[in-house]
């Protein structure tokens, strides 16, 4: 990919070399609003606008989980303020190379889903991208880098451990800058999800369903971001002219890597369809295909297709 001389987003937040720790911290009487909550617990339930008042916390927690918000930090107690320590390990030249192809990749999204939604009629908001390294907070609670990129719709923001684009060389055996931009793409597709609004619907419609049928919606949602991702290439290739010979090869070979069928297969030796949220290794590469050959977000209808 030809990105060496491209804009630098203006939207990478940099947290790598710092702790995470949630951001739901308060004081409540020397512990949390558990330990609270555990003391006058006999008291609340002798009355009824006690049980009442229970009744509705527990409630109001059960929303927040189902939301993909961590509230146990606010229940145990913790500072007032988000603590950041700071490493002294030096970021390697390599690292630095690679965040600023991640920066450069998400101002080249910017540019093409602003001309999208400029024809739709409609006004993109950019969403920020936020490299880590080990753990991070977010609005949907505790990331980790075993979890791999992903993306919150609570604070609209993109996490990435930039570890993970080893692992998607060695251990997926997907190499080249083109599989790394083929994930920002990824993520980036579940940002414009939220803004159509098209998440909120697909969460809505989960709560009435088995667990095996509200899969087969997060597998629709999930290979339509492929579709977004293939949308951002097309126009990166014929708009600008960044990508080079072999790259549209390493986006499909990291479509096939992250495909629920393979990683199953490698890591129990047999698969569970039912259990699939991401689609097979051949429906992310055929979703990837279809946007990046059409370039038209209408052919990007996962969901009636």
């Amino acid at each position: 990919m030809r990105w060496k001389t491209g804009r630098r987003s203006n939207n990478v937040e940099d947290r790598r070399g710092q702790s995470a720790s949630s951001p739901m911290r308060m004081r409540a009487g020397g512990g949390g609003l558990l330990t609270l909550a555990m003391r006058f617990l006999p008291m609340l339930l002798r009355t009824k606008i006690g049980r009442i008042i229970l009744g509705v916390g527990v409630v109001g927690f059960l929303g927040a989980k189902t939301l993909g918000i961590d509230l146990m930090p606010l229940l145990l107690g913790g500072s007032s303020s988000t603590q950041v320590a700071s490493s002294n390990q030096p970021i390697s030249a390599e690292e630095q190379e690679l965040a600023d192809f991640i920066s450069v990749v998400l101002a080249d999204t910017e540019t093409t889903w602003h001309q999208i939604f400029q024809k739709m009629g409609k006004r993109y908001q950019e969403p920020k991208l936020v490299m880590y390294s080990g753990s991070v907070s977010s609005a949907c609670g505790l990331g980790q880098a075993a979890m791999g990129p992903f993306y919150c719709p609570g604070d609209q923001k993109m996490y990435i451990d930039l570890s993970f684009y080893r692992d998607l060389k060695t251990r997926y055996k997907a190499p080249g800058d083109f599989a790394q931009a083929y994930v920002i793409g990824h993520e980036v597709g579940h940002h414009v999800q939220t803004l159509l609004g098209i998440s909120s619907k697909v969460h809505a419609a989960k709560r009435n369903l088995s667990e095996t049928e509200a899969n087969k919606l997060s597998v629709k949602q999930e290979l339509q971001a492929d579709c977004f991702s293939g949308l951002w290439a097309h126009s990166a290739e014929t708009q600008r002219q960044l990508l080079e010979q072999g790259d549209i090869k390493e986006a499909l070979a990291a479509a096939a890597a992250t495909g629920d069928d393979r990683l199953q297969k490698q890591a129990r030796g047999y698969v569970v369809p039912e259990s699939f949220t991401h689609g097979t290794s051949q429906q992310r590469q055929q979703w990837f295909q279809r946007g990046y050959q059409s370039g038209n977000i209408a052919n990007c209808d996962t969901f009636n297709s």
